[in-house]
């Protein structure tokens, strides 16, 4: 898939539900928004903002009014999953913005959660807009527990905090499908595997792996990944990323001990990544910097 690409999600038993590729980074197959075009239209997840118009053609190809969209659920706060919440609600009137209760005074004032992605992703801000502060009346917080009716399709919380505090999975329970936000890692469609996701600041290893069990004990047909698209659920794929994360978090470990300075580190990974043939050599290298401060940040502070 390319930027603006949409489509239909047809693995599993999965209905009503389409992905289209944000083009997120100026990268492929990275960044993903999910649409339901059931009985209350949901849009799961927005991108990072930058090109929220293509969400909005994306309702105009389905055919959804945007006066008919009830629900904006970003999985967590966190700019790649909810920079463009405002701007959809802006468009989207009638639309609730759904959001657990420890990010919704993030959606409301975006201004802390700005300053600390700016920290995070350093140059790599100017794929960005600041994002649109979401009138506060139009947030509904989330807790573990609640169902998002959507009508021919319901959407049951999960709190799976180990990426980030805010972070929800949403289980659609009527197509045995799963929104993963970033719990169980990135999927890269064109190698077929798994790729670590361990950003700053709240990265937990732990309670990564407790998540893991939330998304096994769930046993759902069909992942749906925000970074990148819909995968059958295969018996060993919460622990193929389980592993991948343990030898990541060891790797990290090694080599901050041995260097002793966690740019070095950052510096090490970022040249040894093997994404570069699949994001690009800016955005691969960048995005093992990112995982690096992550893990070194969880180190320090254990």
């Amino acid at each position: 898939m390319t930027r603006g690409d949409l489509r239909e999600v047809t693995v599993g038993d999965c209905s009503d539900l389409y992905y289209l590729d944000t083009g997120m980074y100026d990268t492929d197959e990275y960044g993903a928004v999910y649409i339901y075009d059931s009985a209350r239209p949901a849009i799961v997840d927005t991108g990072i903002g930058t090109h929220h118009e293509l969400v909005l053609d994306a309702l105009d190809e389905l055919d959804i009014a945007r006066e008919d969209v009830a629900v904006i659920a970003p999985t967590h706060v966190h700019l790649d999953h909810a920079g463009g919440a405002g701007y959809l609600a802006e468009a989207c009137p009638n639309a609730e913005v759904m959001i657990h209760e420890i990010g919704a005074r993030h959606l409301v004032d975006p201004s802390r959660l700005v300053a600390g992605t700016k920290a995070a992703v350093g140059d790599q801000w100017e794929f960005y807009v600041e994002p649109k502060p979401v009138p506060e009346e139009r947030v509904v917080e989330l807790n573990a527990g609640d169902t998002i009716e959507l009508g021919d399709h319901r959407l049951d919380v999960y709190h799976a905090p180990g990426h980030a505090p805010h972070q929800c999975i949403f289980h659609d329970r009527d197509d045995d499908a799963v929104f993963t936000a970033d719990a169980a890692g990135l999927w890269v469609p064109s190698k077929g595997i798994i790729h670590e996701t361990s950003p700053p600041s709240n990265f937990d290893l732990e309670q990564c792996l407790a998540d893991l069990e939330t998304i096994r004990d769930l046993n759902p047909e069909v992942l749906l990944y925000p970074h990148f698209g819909p995968r059958e659920y295969e018996q060993g794929a919460m622990d193929e990323y389980a592993e991948v994360l343990r030898e990541w978090v060891a790797e990290v470990e090694a080599k901050y001990d041995e260097l002793g300075d966690p740019e070095a580190v950052e510096d090490y990974f970022a040249e040894q990544t093997d994404m570069a043939d699949v994001w690009g050599e800016r955005k691969a290298s960048e995005e093992a910097r990112l995982n690096v401060r992550g893990v070194v940040t969880y180190l320090d502070e254990r």
